[in-house]
């Protein structure tokens, strides 16, 4: 334990050894497109059926603390990415303003929250592409489109898309950045044409009553845990994606200007298009009609009739649901690069092709990630991703705060505005809507990083950079 508070250096490109420095190719508009198609995904395509059960029409309020909330801690990534303009995101904020065992536990802990995000839409996506192709002659068995615990062999789907999005990144950082972009554009046009289609059958009685269940965590007669904030808890899951931007850090060609731009504009984007989707679709039909369905956008517009406006809105989750794996698995493979050149994780991980992108980490990570899309369901445990970003996001608002009291006078390119206001705010919120989490996701959480600082005792400590008092190189 003598290097929990070893700190990281941060070094200029040039400092870094050839093998180990990414290539600078991502301007602002890539940045923005990468957050806003980690964040517009499956999470309002699925998790407002999930919220509305849980709240009722006050999901709309659900939305918009956990946006309040993700707002206040998007503006603390804005300072600490310009201030700090390296890969990793909260992991290295930690590491250079705290030290290494906490660093240590929020990269574990982002860990946890990429390859769940891209494990969960990978099985989510292999679910709408098994529905597509059945009754064809593509149609696949479900045998290799359901893991074992579902009476299958691998989900096989869903360890293919992965493959391709991690042939994308191997390929190069921005063409996929490029790629993800347009597809982006296809899914916020879809959800355009959804309020369009269900504006006019808006009807201000599907809001009464607004709070049936109340507002703080409470368990129902059934048994289930309901209550705005239960909702938030959960549907906060819609919001998260922006922390991926920030481990675009070392790719940004402008990061002092083009990172705050991503992380703000992504967020503000998606808080608008969230809202209006939500009241949209709240307005259309009364929530009990779509609570809990695993496609409630789509079936709301079967409901209204609008067959083919469903059918489109289907076909566009198919096509543009990879965005979202793509963000997640870029930022998991920029976390697990960075904890291995700081030789936390084996260093022979850490190195570049001559593209300028990290093949070893990449096909890395698709094996994590392609493991646990092709075997587990994850339905019980997806709220664990949540449980490691409320970590991260605590981590980051208070190296945001510390700092303002350690350099008060350290360049900023991008100040947050009353940040002790914006900083405590995202931390008391995180901590809040972490209480409001079922209580066998925090327990399980707990065990996830016991096990975290176990391997870090035993691997990470005897091995880092910072703690033998070099620079990672």
């Amino acid at each position: 334990m003598k290097n929990w508070n070893a700190k990281k250096a941060v070094l200029a490109d040039d400092e870094l050894a050839p093998e180990h420095r990414l290539t600078r190719s991502l301007g602002w508009p890539h940045l923005v497109a990468l957050g806003v198609g980690a964040i517009v995904g499956t999470g309002i395509l699925t998790l407002i059926g999930v919220g509305a059960d849980k709240a009722g029409p006050s999901v709309i309020l659900s939305f918009a603390i956990a946006g309040l909330i993700c707002a206040c801690a998007a503006l603390a990534y804005a300072e600490m990415a310009t201030m700090i303009p390296a890969s990793g995101s909260a992991y290295t904020y930690s590491y250079v303003v705290i030290g290494e065992l906490i660093a240590w536990i929020v990269g574990w802990s982002l860990i946890l929250e990429y390859s769940l995000v891209v494990s969960a839409v990978a099985v989510g996506w292999s679910g709408y592409a098994s529905g597509f192709l059945s009754g064809t002659a593509f149609a696949i068995p479900d045998v290799l489109a359901n893991g074992p615990e579902l009476g299958g062999l691998v989900n096989l789907p869903a360890v293919f898309i992965i493959a391709v999005v991690a042939g994308l990144l191997i390929y190069g950082t921005r063409e996929s950045a490029t790629l993800n972009a347009l597809l982006v554009v296809v899914k916020v046009i879809a959800l355009i044409v959804f309020v369009a289609v269900t504006l006019p059958y808006f009807d201000p009685a599907n809001f009464d009553p607004f709070m049936p269940h109340g507002f703080p965590k409470q368990v129902s007669p059934d048994g289930v845990e309901r209550g705005v904030m239960a909702a938030a808890a959960i549907i906060f899951f819609a919001f998260y994606g922006f922390d991926a931007i920030a481990t675009a850090a070392e790719e940004a060609r402008n990061p002092g200007r083009d990172l705050a731009i991503g992380i703000v504009g992504s967020m503000l984007a998606c808080v608008l298009i969230y809202m209006a989707v939500a009241a949209a679709a709240i307005g259309a039909i009364s929530y009990t009609r779509f609570a809990n369905s695993p496609e409630p956008l789509a079936l709301i517009l079967r409901e209204l009739g609008q067959i083919g406006a469903a059918r489109y809105l289907a076909a566009s989750a198919v096509i543009a649901l990879p965005t979202v794996i793509l963000a997640f698995f870029y930022g998991q493979s920029r976390i697990f690069f960075v904890m291995a050149r700081d030789r936390l994780l084996p260093a022979g991980l850490a190195r570049v092709s001559k593209r300028g992108t990290p093949v070893r980490i990449t096909l890395f990570t698709a094996v994590i990630v392609g493991l646990i899309a092709g075997i587990f369901p994850l339905a019980e445990i997806a709220a664990l991703a949540n449980a490691g970003t409320l970590a991260a996001f605590v981590a980051v608002s208070v190296c945001m705060l510390i700092m303002r009291r350690r350099a008060p006078d350290a360049p900023r390119k991008f100040r947050t505005p009353l940040p002790w206001v914006v900083g405590l705010g995202a931390i008391g919120g995180c901590l809040y809507l972490f209480a409001s989490l079922p209580a066998k996701t925090q327990l399980y959480f707990l065990l996830w990083n016991a096990g975290g600082i176990v391997f870090y005792l035993l691997y990470g400590a005897r091995r880092s950079v910072a703690g033998a008092g070099a620079p990672a190189r």
